[in-house]
């Protein structure tokens, strides 16, 4: 069949589909933006609000004497406490994790990035479970810790290992891919000029990656503060002592102490909100940052 009357500059026929797909009627984009926004109403924005209403459900006064209240101070404290010890293990153990898997070929290497996902596939309770059979009192290592008088279960330890262990993917897999995307080239560079590792890595490698750190490192800090699960097993929930910000919620609400229990989630949920525009900000610098490098390729 000729094709002698076919335009010359017409777009092919699947281009032509492909692009009648795109546009789609007023009435479908206006239906998926209302069920997306509706979605973020229903699971987002009406929960918070939620959050907040009942906090304040009996006046300032009542929302400040629960948040002053001794042992809400001593669940923040520890949940700060926890958070300051379990971040930055996990941010230096996420960078040189994420350095030898993107930089280096090991024996061993899918060994450890499988590793590193067994939080996410491990539910949180069956973690703090696995402590408890390690480190308590009939645990593996228990008597010999009495015997020495360590005490990690229904201690402070034991919830900053379990929060440890429940977190600390969080900066390696957001670093992985960035670096295996940069590649070594320049670092290889670097070395051959004769920086030696500690200086390629300080002033090479740590600046390539100083904005995904960042983005790990604010939902690991979320993930710390707000878990839940292996806390509560290797907690023992002793009041004032072993008790995190999550934990003191839960208390509260079980003893009917419903506004006192808001004011504390409201803490919480600051927390939360926070981190969700911080994340945004830093999408959008890495973002800028990669079309920055892209140009800077093509130049």
């Amino acid at each position: 069949m000729s094709t002698d009357w076919i335009l010359p500059n017409s777009p092919p026929r699947a281009a032509r589909r492909a692009g009648g797909a795109l546009a789609d009627p007023p009435w479908v984009r206006a239906l998926l933006t209302g069920v997306a926004l509706g979605f973020v109403a229903l699971f987002l924005v009406l929960p918070l609000a939620t959050v907040f209403l009942q906090a304040f459900s009996k006046g300032i006064s009542a929302f400040g004497a629960a948040i002053v209240e001794p042992d809400a101070l001593a669940a923040i404290r520890l949940t700060l406490l926890v958070a300051a010890v379990s971040v930055p293990l996990n941010a230096a153990f996420g960078v040189a994790a994420a350095w030898a898997i993107a930089k280096f070929d090991f024996r061993g290497k899918s060994l450890l990035v499988t590793a590193i996902d067994l939080p996410f596939a491990v539910s949180p309770v069956v973690s703090g479970l696995v402590f408890v059979l390690l480190f308590g009192a009939q645990g593996v290592l228990g008597p010999w810790l009495q015997a020495h008088g360590v005490r990690v279960i229904f201690a402070v330890p034991g919830i900053v290992l379990a929060t440890t262990f429940i977190t600390f993917p969080f900066v390696a897999r957001e670093l992985i891919p960035l670096m295996e995307e940069q590649g070594s080239d320049e670092e290889e560079a670097a070395i051959s000029l004769g920086a030696s590792g500690w200086q390629t890595f300080r002033r090479v490698t740590l600046p390539n990656v100083s904005l995904g750190l960042l983005y790990g490192i604010v939902l690991l800090n979320a993930r710390a503060m707000g878990e839940f699960g292996a806390v509560s097993v290797v907690s023992g929930h002793i009041r004032g002592q072993t008790n995190t910000m999550p934990l003191h919620v839960e208390i509260l609400y079980n003893e009917y102490q419903g506004a006192a229990a808001f004011a504390v989630a409201s803490l919480l949920a600051v927390l939360a909100v926070a981190t969700l525009v911080l994340k945004r900000l830093l999408e959008w610098r890495m973002g800028r940052a990669s079309c920055a490098a892209r140009e800077r390729g093509h130049a």
